[in-house]
């Protein structure tokens, strides 16, 4: 399945367990985001981790949208992102 499908069928649960996870501003950017996802693609998945994140809860994020979508899931902070394309990808990703 494509994974901006995936997504169209389960946002509100994504949404749901962003919240779970002390991140927040869940937004997508990639190959969904232009449209040319296909089967076999990622969902790349841009979040704020909150304070007192830490990175069990962006790996148990990532875990559980990848068991819920039956997609891969990479999930990134904006700290994750190189620098060289880090201002383009904050300007252009999009909520979910």
């Amino acid at each position: 399945m494509r994974p901006s499908v995936a997504l169209d069928l389960k946002r509100a649960a994504v949404r749901e367990a962003v919240n779970r996870f002390h991140t927040a501003n869940p937004r997508i950017f990639g190959s969904v985001l232009y449209g040319v996802d296909r089967d076999g693609s990622d969902l790349d998945l841009l979040v704020d981790a909150l304070p007192g994140a830490t990175l069990f809860d962006l790996g148990g994020l990532q875990a559980e949208l990848e068991a819920l979508l039956g997609v891969r899931v990479d999930v990134l902070t904006p700290g994750d992102l190189p620098a060289k394309f880090r201002q383009q990808v904050l300007v252009e990703a999009q909520p979910i």
